[in-house]
């Protein structure tokens, strides 16, 4: 397997036989790369399944059609395996760290993440991607022998070190330097899912119209270009196939000047790419400008809509009072988790569990401590 692995890979691809291992030593598998076993472990978590019912911009619930942070690891998984082939990176890698790079999300979005970095400001702070490597090396209990999920130190490290807009690298824990090339790919392909899924969410929401997109020169252009392709067609369509325009046009500048990038720097070995000054897996620098304008457009009409604002506000007083009342009365947490605490501290061991909750459990917990006589939806 690891052979016919190295058979189209590029030099400077990272290889299952070249691996750090894992924290714990165990047999590998007979049929599977170390990567793959990393991705399988990964899928078949209960981290990831939770994933279904925490909000990317949208609750769950408002709308069968809205992102959820597994939907959206989904389509993050889908755009870098399609960058790392054509990069003759390991998609298997890729993969693997692409389903794990949102594991230590909260319920409610990044509201949810903001409380929790103000509440936990004074007992050591809350970071997702340190929490993500939290997940996978300690509060999995899958197996017997060790806890965790035992990933390789790549995925590991391409966990903590994952930086977009949204996210701060946590790689103190790991060698400094840039990532894997592969650990790059996901980054970019977070931002591009993120980017463009948002887009279509706030269209379905009808906080995005096309009259506001108009000013938006990108999305002009892309539009323009599925009319001249498709002629007329519904609103609906045009909508989807402009968004569809938009992620391919990212994927194929990503991959074009990545190429250039790494020819430029003649890389020869993954080692190589960890010596080099930032990132080389990139766009180019007018389509990362344009990008950067979109993002921009984002913020201001999608993201501080008082419908999506109303979602943060309720989030955050839903995470604040949760968490304060387990604080205030460990007696309320599962036994796991008060055994926790005596290791770990109270306010770890709540991060922890709030941390894990899903939009849908937190909102019931929220009832059952402070409105328990009520019928809970």
């Amino acid at each position: 397997m690891e052979r016919r692995e190295a058979q189209p890979l590029a030099p400077y691809a990272m290889r299952s036989a070249e691996s750090a291992g894992r924290v714990y030593d165990e047999p590998e598998a007979e049929y599977r790369t170390r990567y793959q076993r990393d991705r399988d472990r990964i899928i078949h978590c209960k981290a990831f399944r939770r994933l279904e019912y925490k909000t990317q911009v949208f609750l769950n619930h408002e709308g069968d059609h809205y992102r959820t942070r597994l939907t959206h690891t989904i389509e993050v998984a889908q755009i870098a395996r399609t960058i790392a082939r054509a990069l003759c990176l390991n998609e298997d890698l890729t993969e693997a760290i692409a389903m794990a790079h949102d594991l230590g999300h909260t319920p409610f979005g990044h509201s949810g993440e903001e409380a929790l970095r103000d509440l936990m400001a004074e007992h050591g702070g809350f970071e997702h991607n340190a929490q993500g490597l939290r997940v996978v090396d300690l509060l999995e209990r899958q197996y017997p022998q060790f806890p965790g999920l035992n990933l390789t130190r790549e995925v590991r490290e391409s966990i903590a070190k994952h930086s977009t807009r949204w996210d701060s690298p946590c790689d103190h824990a790991f060698s400094p330097g840039p990532s894997l090339l592969e650990a790059q790919v996901v980054e970019l392909a977070d931002s591009i899912a993120y980017d463009n899924h948002d887009l279509q969410d706030g269209l379905e929401a009808r906080i995005l119209t096309r009259q506001k997109l108009s000013d938006l020169g990108l999305w002009s252009e892309a539009e323009q270009a599925v009319r001249e392709r498709y002629g007329r067609m519904g609103m609906q369509q045009l909508c989807k196939q402009t968004i569809r325009h938009l992620v391919n046009l990212f994927v194929t500048d990503a991959v074009q000047a990545t190429r250039r990038e790494i020819k430029a720097r003649a890389l020869t070995s993954w080692q190589d790419a960890a010596r080099q000054d930032g990132n080389l897996v990139r766009l180019s620098p007018e389509l990362e400008r344009r990008k950067a304008e979109l993002e921009d457009f984002l913020y201001r009409v999608l993201y501080a809509d008082y419908r999506v604002l109303r979602l943060t506000v309720s989030a955050r007083r839903f995470v604040c009072r949760v968490f304060q009342a387990f604080v205030d009365d460990p007696r309320q947490l599962p036994p796991q988790h008060r055994r926790r605490a005596d290791e770990h501290g109270i306010h770890r061991a709540v991060c922890d569990y709030v941390a894990g909750m899903t939009d849908r459990f937190a909102q019931n917990t929220y009832a059952q401590l402070f409105h328990p006589y009520q019928k809970l939806s």
